[in-house]
């Protein structure tokens, strides 16, 4: 489960850096940062998301739902293609970065939720559940954070099923799997 408190500001701080020097390397063609100085807390291996937002807006998100990598190694990789291999957008530039702002959200582990229907409408907490769905090869998810710009349950869940290439009503069908999990996220400050 997240521990807000489990991460210091100075970790944090630590963490958001490495991911925007990574940013900025690969914008320089410089090679990417490699860190010897990594805090205990970020060698654990955690589903890890980088988000990056321009005016508001999302400019770009990647990342790993399951613990594959170290939170620090999972940073980079997530924030070097959020900025330069989210299809939705065209790569990063260096006149865009400074107006960039990066989020970091560190997962628990997705669980299993048996519920369908109403049941499971009834079960979800906006802002506090990710969502996962699952289907043979079709697979998308929607951090907590998702719920902001979509607090109607139905409607979340109905554009979780489109992300995921399946028709709106897939968390309906008894062979779609839904997984819930929960984010310690932070963001740099201006």
């Amino acid at each position: 489960m997240p521990q807000n408190e489990a991460y210091t500001d100075k970790d944090k701080k630590w963490l958001l850096r490495l991911a925007r020097q990574t940013i900025e390397n690969a914008l320089k063609g410089d090679e990417l940062p490699y860190p010897v100085d990594v805090p205990k807390v970020w060698q654990a291996k955690r589903g890890v998301f980088v988000t990056l937002t321009e005016g508001g807006e999302l400019r770009g998100c990647i990342g790993y739902i399951e613990p594959i990598k170290a939170v620090w190694r999972a940073v980079i990789d997530n924030a070097y293609a959020a900025a330069f291999n989210d299809p939705r957008f065209w790569p990063l530039s260096k006149e865009e970065l400074p107006r960039v702002k990066i989020e970091i959200s560190i997962l628990s582990l997705p669980k299993l939720v048996d519920k369908q229907g109403e049941e499971l409408l009834a079960f979800l907490k906006p802002g506090k559940h990710g969502v996962i769905l699952e289907r043979g090869l079709y697979r998308a998810t929607f951090l907590p954070q998702v719920w902001e710009q979509l607090p109607s349950k139905e409607d979340f869940l109905a554009q979780l099923c489109l992300k995921a290439g399946m028709e709106p009503t897939c968390w309906k069908d008894p062979s779609t799997n839904v997984y819930v999990y929960e984010v310690d996220s932070f963001e740099e400050t201006a």
